[in-house]
């Protein structure tokens, strides 16, 4: 934003942007705390405070940029990390945090039985601070920070510790994740960022935007993901995408000089471009959903420390991290807009 524009001429800051709370009234979300973020660029954003402060509905301008699902925002259900239960409270939105502990589909063995994605997201936030801006000050920044904790007693106690970002006059978003854990005994950990984008911005022939290697996941009917088709232009909705058929694959992302890896969607008739970056040594697996299916049509791309291949084939594979008592892991997330200005 420039200083002249609006210097002596604003009483509230509220004017050009800020951070609201407020608590949902009706339907299955009644009850639920949220935040909407507004960075004065015509990006705004709901965190939903409730339900692990993941992102639901995000515009820009008149544009909506996340997919949402028909059940869309409900209260958190604690329990439902048992089989397939997560699907119904998947509200999609811009981002749905999977884990703690388990991505993937639901799993039992001799280490206990882990639903669809784990359990963090159906944990309310603890508000630690909610930071606004103030301009006159030259204080351009906004953030509100919270704490989300996984635990149980005589068991794991994981603690992320959250705290999302903005700047007024910039079209980014930015998160920054503090996994530790609090109990005295080793505690398996696995984290995915559930990226979740829809129509407009996902439409027939918007760019999926991504370099480096891929391979189909395990059991997939590869008819997108194949050698020789053109897997990064998003189809028309399809019949054989109804109900749960999808296309996903796993993703090893090149990285900059400085370690980052960008990926992204680009819609040209729109002139939106939405970038995500993250660090490759912190996220080093990247999957992509394609679900195309009529009234569902939904591109994820979804940075992790895993695949969402389960905690029992990581374990297997020597790929599952575990952290010790006191030990904090550190991801950060930027999501960025781009236009053709």
């Amino acid at each position: 934003m420039i200083h002249q524009a609006w210097h002596n001429k604003i009483s509230n800051t509220a004017q050009l942007g800020g951070i609201e709370t407020s608590v949902l009234d009706n339907s299955a979300g009644r009850g639920t705390r949220i935040a909407w973020i507004n960075t004065g660029t015509g990006l705004r954003f709901k965190v939903v405070i409730d339900r692990a402060m993941d992102i639901a509905d995000t515009f820009y301008n008149e544009h909506s940029l996340a997919w949402l699902s028909h059940s869309g925002i409900t209260s958190a259900q604690p329990m439902s990390d048992k089989s397939t239960s997560w699907l119904k409270t998947f509200g999609g939105g811009l981002l749905v945090t999977c884990g703690l502990s388990h991505v993937g589909g639901p799993e039992s063995d001799e280490f206990g039985e882990r639903g669809i994605h784990g359990e963090i997201s159906n944990i309310p936030a603890e508000i630690e601070s909610i930071i606004q801006p103030d301009p006159i000050s030259g204080k351009m920044n906004m953030s509100i920070t919270g704490i989300i904790r996984q635990s149980q007693a005589l068991g794991s106690r994981l603690e992320l510790r959250r705290t999302i970002s903005a700047t007024l006059g910039k079209s980014v978003i930015r998160i920054h994740d503090e996994v530790i854990n609090r109990g005295n005994t080793d505690a398996a950990h696995m984290l995915l960022y559930h990226c979740n984008f829809g129509w407009p911005l996902i439409d027939e022939g918007t760019k999926i935007l991504w370099n480096g290697t891929w391979k189909p996941r395990h059991g997939n009917p590869n008819k997108i993901f194949r050698e020789g088709n053109d897997f990064k232009k998003c189809l028309p909705p399809l019949d054989d995408h109804q109900g749960s058929a999808e296309e996903v694959a796993f993703i090893d992302l090149e990285s900059d000089d400085d370690g980052f890896c960008t990926c992204g969607l680009e819609n040209s008739k729109l002139g939106l471009r939405v970038n995500l970056k993250f660090q490759k040594k912190q996220l080093p697996c990247l999957t992509n959903w394609q679900h195309f299916g009529k009234g569902e049509y939904v591109v994820g791309l979804e940075p992790g420390t895993n695949p969402p291949i389960g905690q029992s084939q990581a374990r297997r594979q020597n790929e599952l991290i575990q952290l010790v008592p006191g030990e904090t892991r550190n991801y950060t997330l930027e999501i960025e807009l781009l236009t053709n200005k």
